[in-house]
């Protein structure tokens, strides 16, 4: 009878080689969970500083109508910081963004013809931490009052009346004449935690 083989342990070398892959895997996955998971709680978080930056358009609207300060007539004509309106549009950086916002807490930045503008209206106070600061500035180079400023002075709506250009012939007959109102643009930035921040835009119209 012949003497049994020496065991080399060649079995339990591929066990271990096997284990090793496996539990490399097992940290692959946990990974991924753990990237999806934060991904889908960004996302959430933003989609909630969204949410309440709209309170600063409501309230924006808000203020144009009745009893609102800036509903009464003329009000939009001059320049109102405690409501933190603009008759003059204010400069912005490359992306749209109006200066005056992108300051750390104390609002200040020029028009575009370069006055200074400073906001006073106090921020809305969110959930969770969130601060909600808005201004409101309307699309002129001069304050006044729309007609005085004329409509080469504003961005507006055309009216029906208004044809910008092509043949008049393929035109249908003009509607009747309606007011050309001015563009106001509301610009809202949301501080959130963790120095998290969130920049929304609106605009609208409002006969003067």
């Amino acid at each position: 009878m012949h003497a049994p083989a020496r065991e080399r342990g060649v079995v339990l070398l591929f066990c271990l080689i096997i284990l090793v892959v496996l539990l490399a895997g097992g940290v692959a996955v946990m990974r991924s969970m753990d990237t999806t998971l934060f991904g889908a709680g960004n996302l959430a978080f933003k989609r909630d500083l969204v949410n309440q930056g709209e309170l600063a358009i409501a309230k924006a609207m808000r203020d144009f109508q009745t009893s609102g300060a800036l509903a009464a007539s003329g009000a939009t004509s001059t320049n109102l910081p405690a409501a933190n309106y603009s008759a003059i549009q204010l400069a912005t950086n490359a992306k749209g963004i109006p200066q005056v916002l992108l300051q750390k807490t104390n609002l200040t930045g020029p028009d575009v013809v370069g006055n200074a503008f400073t906001p006073t209206g106090t921020p809305i106070t969110g959930n969770g931490g969130v601060t909600v600061r808005y201004v409101i500035d309307r699309m002129c180079n001069a304050t006044g009052t729309f007609a005085s400023i004329g409509k080469s002075g504003c961005v507006y709506t055309p009216s029906k009346t208004e044809t910008p250009g092509g043949d008049q012939s393929q035109l249908a007959t003009p509607g009747p004449s309606v007011p050309s109102p001015p563009i106001y643009r509301v610009s809202v930035r949301v501080d959130g935690p963790r120095d998290t921040q969130v920049f929304l835009q609106a605009s609208f119209t409002k006969p003067e």
